[in-house]
């Protein structure tokens, strides 16, 4: 079964920066893509953005882009968000989830999360 566990979560003040990462187990993750979602408080999960675990530029929501990179280390089974520039409409809890190349994210596999809040 397919684990999933992030971390680097914590509090920065506006402008600062987090990098996020995202341990996967439990597959050959060749034929996944990667995706980032966040939820903030009484919003639904939103998409982020995404990498293929196989190689290629990541994808970014216009919201991020610039701001927020995607990249993965396929020695370590790890895939990371790094994020700069944080802004308090950032503030959420952040879900590592992985998906066959096949499937659609309603078919994703999802780590517990991690809560990054960034202060005014």
């Amino acid at each position: 079964q397919v684990r999933l566990v992030e971390s680097g979560g914590g509090l920065v003040q506006t402008g600062g920066s987090l990098r996020l990462s995202c341990a996967a187990s439990g597959a050959t993750f060749n034929n996944y893509i990667m995706g980032w979602f966040r939820q903030a408080p009484g919003d639904d999960r939103e998409f982020v953005g995404h990498i293929f675990w196989s190689g290629g530029s990541p994808y970014l929501i216009e919201s991020v882009e610039g701001r927020f990179t995607i990249s993965r280390d396929t020695a370590k089974n790890t895939v990371f968000l790094q994020m700069n520039s944080l802004k308090p409409e950032d503030t959420a809890v952040y879900y590592c989830a992985a998906r066959l190349m096949t499937r659609g994210w309603d078919a994703a596999y999802w780590g517990q999360g991690t809560r990054v809040t960034v202060s005014s």
